[in-house]
């Protein structure tokens, strides 16, 4: 623009040098040196207030768009549907780039004619207004603003011209310049909507966007009138009161009644509203994945899934009471593709650690790794869902002392099926199962799973790891219980739109994984732990797994049909136990709601049977179960089964365990810390000896006083043979 200013100028001081010519045709001797002179003052005049006034370069209209970046981003769902927003850019409050057909042309109207009246007339100056300041100035008067839409856009693409304390003759040229400038690239609409996107209207509240949402909790489209009349009213100052917000929109408005607008300054600036466009339905999600601004991820989420998890979670919370549980997270999974359609971290209400995300915490497993541990039994062929397992007391010795399992509810239940053992969840036959299958086996087929927390060896966690004293998440544990759902196959779940299926390796065979599907859907087996009409139990084919961690702090249940795949986790993100909560008063009933809810249109139907699979008629020796029909490994199959007679059973010590170390107690009398000898198997005709000193019929289960030191119990058989033996140690 200089350049061509320049050379208007040098063409009007060409004409007016003529003229002087003329003038002075007498004076030719003086004429052209002050000529030269005129000339050169005026040019040297005009050159330096060009370059002083000059305005910076403007971008374009795509390039301003271009280069918005909004400090959100967006979370959607399979469909496109918005679920959940997340603030990543803490400067400014910018949502995505508003175009002007999609702001209220009410709103448009009463903020453009607050702000520049003539704009559609002038070129980027408006010369009326100019001309009306100056003549304030003159009068003493306060000026009124003469800045346009054109240069107050002008203003925010750069930023110096805005800059504080540029209210100069030079500045003002410059923003001037700039606004004819962008008048001579831009179309007026596009100054207009470039204005409403970057002004600033309340706080950190950048376009009108924002503003919309922060201020009326609506879309641009939905502002009215009056709406624009109040936005247009803060423009001048942005943090002023509702009263002088009020008072400003009624002069703008022009009405005779501005009553209705102190309610509304009032209610537009009061309580930070809730953001109600912003479903906020999964905000740990949005939280893991939203971490740039301006993103808009697209993921396999299915928002009505996901609202029936939510209202099923909290409605379970609720009901429960934050004094016996304050948390809680639920996934869902598509068997088929792997892909997530709910992702429940969490629901907030009574939680003191809403933003933990539940969903991907690690927490104690307690008995859910057991559908796991029978599985790889019986693909090693140690156990059929008919073979007999012991649930009786038993004590482990370990390298840092006696392991003493028991099932949940303190009680034995004596020989119990495989089948029976793991759909009532019983700790002592999962342990006796354990040492069939061997810890070191058995964490790196989890691991095989997916369970990637066991990171330690077998040995770290010892027999406990039967009955889940592992660390896992939820996410883990669908994955899991996905793979049994689909014979045995493992691949990572996914939540990212644009991901596939990762391609499934085996973890057990199909046999294995449907034997155990079947033991986990039999409501008849889990009968005996958990009734006949718990909230397992459902109107179609489910298999289902609960668990409970130590000290109550877990609550968990998993179970898959055939098409689906739900986890749901309850407890306390804090780690306190939770009160009065069970497998299935905690998370099962959240379970069952939402597999209802899934399978609303179709039933879920029991998996075709794998080759390699046979079917029998069973009974059970001494009642110990009802006869049934049965699945066995090809080649395993049996009609009957009975538990081993305590005449098989070769005779053993029961108690002490090999290795106990006991400690004598100076507060308790010395006659009431005698100690219990038990011996199982058939014992007639055994006897005890302890440091060589006879005590008796092995059958007698004599009590004993021991001493101090080290001990040596013997058992032995007619004839003096020594069938067992046990060293132990008083202190």
């Amino acid at each position: 623009m200089g350049v061509a200013f320049l050379q208007s100028l040098i063409e009007r001081v060409g004409g007016l040098w003529t003229r002087i010519e003329a003038a002075t045709h007498r004076a030719w001797w003086t004429g052209p040196r002050i000529a030269v002179a005129a000339i050169l003052t005026l040019a040297g005049v005009h050159v330096a207030v060009d370059w002083a006034t000059l305005p910076p370069p403007l971008p374009s209209h795509r390039a301003t768009v271009a280069g918005w970046k909004p400090s959100e981003a967006w979370l959607y769902d399979r469909e496109g549907r918005l679920l959940d927003s997340s603030r990543v850019d803490f400067q400014a409050r910018r949502l995505a780039w508003t175009p002007l057909d999609e702001i209220a042309p009410e709103a448009v109207e009463a903020i453009a004619n607050a702000e520049d009246r003539r704009f559609r007339d002038h070129d980027g100056v408006d010369w009326w207004a100019v001309a009306g300041s100056i003549r304030d100035r003159i009068e003493g008067k306060r000026a009124r603003g003469a800045s346009t839409l054109s240069m107050q856009v002008a203003g925010y693409l750069s930023p110096d011209l805005a800059a504080p304390g540029s209210r100069g003759v030079t500045d003002k040229l410059r923003q001037m310049r700039a606004g004819a400038a962008l008048e001579r690239g831009w179309s007026k609409d596009q100054i207009l909507e470039a204005y409403l996107n970057l002004a600033g209207f309340r706080g950190e509240a950048q376009g009108i966007g924002a503003a919309a949402l922060g201020l009326f909790g609506k879309t641009p489209d939905a502002l009215t009138r009056d709406d624009g009349l109040l936005l247009a009213a803060l423009l001048p100052d942005p943090s002023a009161g509702a009263d002088a917000v009020a008072r400003r929109a009624c002069a703008l408005s022009r009405d005779d009644d501005c009553s209705r607008f102190a309610g509304a300054a009032a209610s537009m600036l009061g309580p930070a509203r809730s953001l109600t466009l912003d479903p906020g339905l999964a905000m740990h999600l949005s939280n893991r994945m939203l971490t740039q601004p301006g993103l808009r991820v697209k993921t396999t989420i299915d928002l009505d899934v996901q609202r029936v998890a939510i209202r099923a979670l909290r409605r379970q919370l609720v009901g429960l009471g934050g004094t016996r549980a304050r948390d809680g997270a639920v996934i869902v999974a598509d068997n088929a593709t792997g892909e997530i359609l709910a992702w429940v971290g969490g629901i907030g209400g009574a939680s003191t650690a809403p933003s933990v995300d539940g969903a991907a915490s690690y927490r104690q497993a307690g008995s859910t790794l057991k559908p796991f541990l029978y599985a790889q039994a019986i693909e090693k062929g140690y156990l059929t869902p008919a073979s007999i397992l012991d649930d009786s007391p038993v004590q482990l010795d370990t390298a840092s002392g006696l392991y003493v399992p028991q099932n949940y509810d303190r009680a034995f239940k004596g020989p119990v099926s495989a089948r029976s053992a793991l759909a009532g969840s019983l700790n002592v036959p999962a342990v006796r199962t354990l040492i069939l299958t061997g810890v070191e086996a058995f964490r790196d087929r989890l691991w095989d799973s997916g369970y990637r927390g066991l990171t330690e060896s077998g040995d770290y966690y010892g027999f406990s790891l039967a009955l889940g004293s592992a660390e896992v998440t939820l996410v883990e544990q669908v994955a899991a219980y996905r793979s049994l759902a689909r014979g045995g196959r493992w691949s990572p779940l996914h939540v990212e739109a644009e991901a596939k299926d990762a391609e499934a390796r085996p973890t057990t065979t199909p046999q294995a994984a449907w034997l155990v599907a079947d033991m986990l859907a039999d409501p008849a087996a889990r009968a005996s732990t958990f009734g006949m009409d718990s909230a397992l139990r459902l109107p179609f084919w489910a298999a289902v797994k609960t668990g409970t961690s130590k000290a109550m702090r877990d609550n968990w249940c998993i179970g898959f049909s055939d098409r689906y795949t739900v986890g749901v986790w309850v407890g306390n993100l804090e780690g306190d136990p939770m009160r009065a909560v069970s497998g299935t008063s905690g998370a099962a009933p959240v379970w069952r709601d939402v597999m209802m809810a899934l399978h609303a249109d179709q039933p879920g139907r029991a998996p075709e049977r794998p080759k390699g699979i046979d079917e029998r008629r069973i009974s059970f020796g001494g009642n110990i179960e009802q006869p049934r029909r049965e699945y066995f490994l090809a080649g395993t199959g049996m009609t009957s089964v009975a538990a081993a007679p305590a005449v098989a059973r070769r005779p053993r010590i029961v108690s002490p365990v090999a290795g106990s170390v006991y400690a004598l107690d100076p507060d308790i009398p010395i006659a009431r810390q005698r100690m219990a000898i038990s011996v199982s198997g058939e014992m007639i005709g055994h006897r005890l000896l302890l440091d060589g000193r006879d005590l008796g019929a092995a059958d007698a289960r004599p009590m004993v006083l021991a001493g101090p030191g080290r001990h040596q119990l013997r058992l032995v058989a007619p004839g003096g043979r020594v069938v067992d033996q046990v060293m132990f140690t008083v202190r």
